[in-house]
């Protein structure tokens, strides 16, 4: 069932229960559990539960740790496995290779476009990534969506000092971060939409010391004209950075000498909610279980030009654990944590039917 459906409602969670206590009605379970009414919910209950407890509970998962109180069991945080992140990189370069059709094909004839372009574009930037040398990348900005975050006011601009805002933060925290950036941003002067304001924009020399020194670095990727921003910081989150990266597993554990937050490497920063590409890219299970390792928000106040009131900046981590059905097997038992629909976003309907002594085993009913 886990590999088909990504959560339950809290009705099916209700009638699960009822089948569980009415079906092991008898057994030898230490803590016996009662039906619920049609109209009541799943009781929560987050202490410890006996050994041969039955568990059909509402529970509170840890977010920092993904500890079931309930049960003890730590929730995993589930990966794409590489011939997901093979496909994911597949069609990215499938999907580059359409949108970019769909945009010339309105103003460019057969005969004048490559319709390969985008594609052979991001497999360059993807090679690039492999073959670079020094420190890999931990961190991807999704540098429009920085500089545009909360500037639909009247000194609104597409503003470069929140980008380096961002990554200064990022830096202080001991990640090696990367600025994906479209073409045009990269240039002297370029057109600004937001909203009903459409505006020319030329870099004042702040602006393009930023860019010159993140170029520098070489933490700043120009993505070439005509060709979706996105699809670059996306398969960047897939890439092995093979020589950067040398075999180094980046990913940073619970326990990080230095305080890093723990969770998959490299992160995507960014605030985008990707509804235009959730469907062209991968099943559903698959690309909630790609945002909810990679996925990193962010909150700032807007910087009004080079400017800001607040310094300061709040990161939503990517997930401790993944957001999907999973089993774990534990001495007393499987325990199942459901993920369900009309709860909080941390809450599960936790399953373990406990092993007990074979002259007193219990039957499963399904």
């Amino acid at each position: 069932m886990s590999e088909d459906v990504l959560e339950i409602s809290a009705a099916s969670a209700r009638r699960l229960h009822n089948a569980l206590v009415e079906g092991l009605e008898g057994e030898c379970f230490s803590d016996k559990a009662e039906p619920i009414h049609s109209l009541g919910g799943v009781v929560t209950r987050n202490e410890k539960a006996g050994d041969i407890d039955l568990v059909t509970s509402r529970v509170l998962i840890e977010k920092s740790t993904g500890n079931c109180p309930r049960t003890g069991v730590t929730l995993q945080l589930i990966k794409l496995e590489k011939a997901q992140q093979n496909q994911l990189h597949e069609s990215l370069l499938e999907l580059s290779k359409t949108r970019f059709e769909e945009f010339t094909g309105k103003t460019e004839t057969r005969s004048q476009r490559n319709d390969d372009y985008a594609a052979e574009k991001l497999n360059e930037f993807a090679l690039w990534l492999n073959k670079r040398e020094g420190k890999p990348f931990t961190a991807i900005i999704d540098g429009a969506n920085v500089a545009y975050y909360m500037q639909n006011f009247d000194k609104g601009c597409f503003n470069f000092h929140q980008i380096q805002f961002v990554v200064d933060a990022l830096e202080k925290s001991h990640e090696h971060p990367l600025v994906i950036l479209p073409y045009k941003y990269c240039t002297d002067s370029f057109m600004v939409s937001m909203g009903l304001k459409h505006f020319r924009q030329s870099l004042s020399t702040k602006e393009r010391r930023i860019l010159e020194n993140l170029s520098k670095k070489g933490q700043l990727y120009r993505v070439p004209s005509r060709c979706l921003d996105d699809y670059y910081w996306m398969l960047a989150s897939v890439s092995d950075q093979t020589k950067s990266r040398n075999g180094e597993n980046l990913d940073v554990s619970h326990d990080d000498v230095r305080g890093r937050w723990p969770g998959t490497r490299p992160m995507l920063i960014t605030n985008d909610q990707m509804r235009d590409h959730k469907l062209g890219l991968l099943e559903p299970r698959l690309f909630r279980r790609w945002t909810s390792c990679y996925i990193v928000n962010y909150s700032f106040t807007a910087f009004v030009r080079d400017a800001s009131i607040d310094r300061e900046i709040s990161f939503s981590t990517a997930d401790f654990f993944s957001r999907e059905i999973q089993s774990n097997k534990t001495v007393t038992g499987t325990a199942w944590h459901f993920p369900v629909s009309d709860w909080g976003l941390d809450d599960r309907f936790c399953v373990r039917i406990p092993r007990v002594p074979a002259n007193e085993s219990a039957s499963v009913p399904f």
